[in-house]
């Protein structure tokens, strides 16, 4: 008798061990679950971010005066087809004449460029903040004729 009670007490230790195998089992699915919607929440959100940054996203752009000519630093979170080319014009109808430059227009649109005034016919008394105000303009046309 003793015999089948010690086999009782074992069979009842072995039920409980697993009840307690599946229990943990099933809370960390359960666990799991919260986590992946957890992800997938802040995921959504992030692209809701970035989506409404990318379209409010002012353009930066810097001018800094050099011995003959700007240094012109523009940088956009968004490149927009034409802007290399409307930019450049815009140098061009200012009377700058690019000097050097780079140039990054993947995602993101970056230039620095050096501009000196020596194109014929172009007054020499231009100042940074006409060819700051220049460049947001030639920049905001892209743009606005994107949309």
């Amino acid at each position: 008798m003793d015999q089948y009670m010690e086999m009782i007490i074992d069979m009842l230790n072995l039920c409980d061990w697993q009840m307690n195998k599946t229990s943990i089992v099933v809370d960390a699915s359960k666990y799991i679950e919260e986590l992946k919607q957890q992800v997938e929440t802040l995921n959504q959100e992030i692209g809701t971010s970035e989506a409404s940054t990318v379209e409010n996203s002012l353009p930066v752009v810097t001018v800094e005066t050099l011995e003959k000519g700007f240094l012109i630093n523009v940088y956009l979170e968004k490149n927009c087809s034409g802007l290399l080319v409307s930019v450049l014009e815009a140098f061009e109808d200012l009377g700058l004449e690019v000097l050097d430059a780079r140039v990054s227009c993947s995602d993101r649109f970056q230039l620095e460029a050096v501009g000196g005034d020596h194109i014929e016919g172009h007054a020499d008394g231009i100042d940074a903040q006409v060819v700051k105000e220049a460049v947001l303009q030639a920049i905001k046309n892209v743009q606005d004729s994107e949309q």
